[in-house]
């Protein structure tokens, strides 16, 4: 099993969703919940047409950090 970072952004109506680590995996959904869901299902799919059409599936290497600034 991998954990691949996922990038959750304001998109105005709704948010959208993204992994650094498979360019064009991407999805959306109206509150997080959702888009998680929604991209999790798409990584899957993603992963799955990469290994159909016989590319490489890159590993997670991307991090995510949280960094607190005083503004």
């Amino acid at each position: 099993m991998s954990k691949y970072a996922v990038i959750i952004e304001d998109a105005g109506p709704n948010l959208c969703a993204y992994v650094p680590d498979l360019p064009g995996c991407v999805s959306a959904g109206y509150t997080v919940e959702e888009v998680t869901a929604n991209i999790h299902e798409a990584i899957e799919l993603h992963i799955a047409s990469m290994i159909e059409h016989g590319e490489e599936v890159p590993p997670p290497s991307s991090q995510v950090v949280l960094v607190e600034v005083v503004s």
